[in-house]
């Protein structure tokens, strides 16, 4: 006679393990040992039979304090009427047991045959970096992914031959059997994956070589996107039905880009508004100048009065960068940094010192209107 192994072992657990345990332990299991994902088919499919029966009766209390008291022979035996009369069984754990006992997760358990129902495919992502210019302007882009399409050789039926494959004898095409057990009120049915055809419904005698009967191969495939103006560091755009295939005729996930644009060298950016940093010179900042300003769609006049400070900011409207949720446009804002010259020649060093003695005791004081006016003549003299 054939010893049976220890429930407990089988799912790797603790007998003071818990129902949240026991459940964890099990989907952990049947995840690695389920047929359609094993390497192993065949050693796979023995160990899918021992983790489905262990957990069948861990999960259920009546039958695991039985497994507890008598082992193997308390569940060989059965439902006794002492379990009954106690109050310890009930319809609701058997059809909860029944549902609940091949969840794999996520929905994915045998239960109402939803191993065959059509599924949707994943989700993909696919980063992309543009320049600041493209960001502002719009920009159409082409690029590869690498993706699955639907096997050339078999048009997705994972066959040899490319026929269809055949339906299975055993559950006829419905994926799963229902197995009888006895208790006191009779025979109680529980409907499990069909064993032949591993819950698919259909038999593949020969799979497909070119794709080793899953149905799809991996390509190259090129896209083109819009990315409209005004994108930013983590916009996301959505490519309809460019993601994963789906399995059973489900529909395709979707593709999302994900915009990262480049650090330029002149803007920074906030939002919408761009800032950038203009130097000038000591002689443009005390008697005041025009500059023409680089922006991000070409050039335009800032004027700076007489006596900038540096540090001073200005602010250029509607030269930022475009919304996408509106027509507006952000702002431009320019940092003016004055130079200090570091090599002056001699009559330039003369003129400064002329000057020094001109504003000698008035450091400390508001300046007065004739500031200016003295300042303008010694770097004119520096100047001429």
């Amino acid at each position: 006679m054939e010893t049976k192994r220890d429930y407990y072992d089988i799912l790797g657990i603790e007998r003071n393990s818990s129902a949240d345990e026991i459940k964890t332990a099990y989907r952990r299991l049947a995840r690695k040992y389920h047929p359609d994902v094993a390497e192993n088919k065949a050693e796979a499919e023995i160990k899918f039979k021992e983790i489905n029966e262990a957990y069948t009766v861990l999960s259920d209390p009546d039958r695991k304090s039985r497994y507890d008291q008598f082992g193997h022979g308390g569940i060989d035996s059965g439902i006794n009427m002492g379990d009954f009369m106690g109050g310890g069984f009930g319809f609701g754990d058997i059809f909860s047991q029944m549902f609940d006992m091949f969840d794999l997760g996520g929905g994915r358990g045998y239960g109402g045959h939803s191993q065959n129902r059509p599924r949707r495919g994943n989700d993909l992502r696919y980063d992309m970096e543009i320049t600041l210019e493209e960001a502002f302007s719009g920009i159409e882009k082409e690029f590869s992914i690498e993706n699955y399409v639907t096997c050339g050789a078999c048009k997705g039926t994972r066959t040899k031959d490319g026929s269809n494959p055949e339906v299975c004898s055993q559950c006829r095409g419905t994926g799963q059997v229902t197995q009888v057990t006895r208790s006191p009120f009779g025979q109680i049915m529980r409907t499990l994956p069909c064993d032949k055809c591993r819950g698919e419904g259909f038999v593949i005698k020969e799979y497909c070589p070119s794709c080793g009967g899953s149905g799809k191969q991996q390509r190259t495939k090129t896209l083109n996107i819009n990315i409209p103006a005004g994108v930013d560091t983590g916009s996301r755009i959505r490519l309809s039905g460019e993601g994963g295939m789906g399995t059973n005729g489900g529909d395709k996930g979707d593709l999302y880009v994900v915009i990262f644009v480049k650090e330029h060298a002149d803007f920074q950016r906030s939002g919408t508004d761009l800032y950038n940093i203009r130097q000038i010179t000591f002689a443009q900042a005390a008697l005041g100048a025009e500059l023409t300003i680089e922006t991000i769609d070409g050039e335009t006049k800032l004027k700076i009065p007489e006596g900038t400070q540096c540090d001073t900011v200005f602010k250029i409207k509607n030269k930022g960068m475009p919304s996408l949720r509106n027509n507006k446009r952000g702002d431009l804002y320019v940092k003016i940094w004055v130079i200090v010259p570091q090599k002056l020649d001699d009559k330039q060093k003369q003129a400064l010192k002329e000057f020094e003695k001109l504003t000698d005791n008035e450091t400390q004081q508001r300046p007065d209107p004739g500031f200016l006016g003295k300042l303008k003549d010694a770097l004119k003299k520096a100047i001429s």
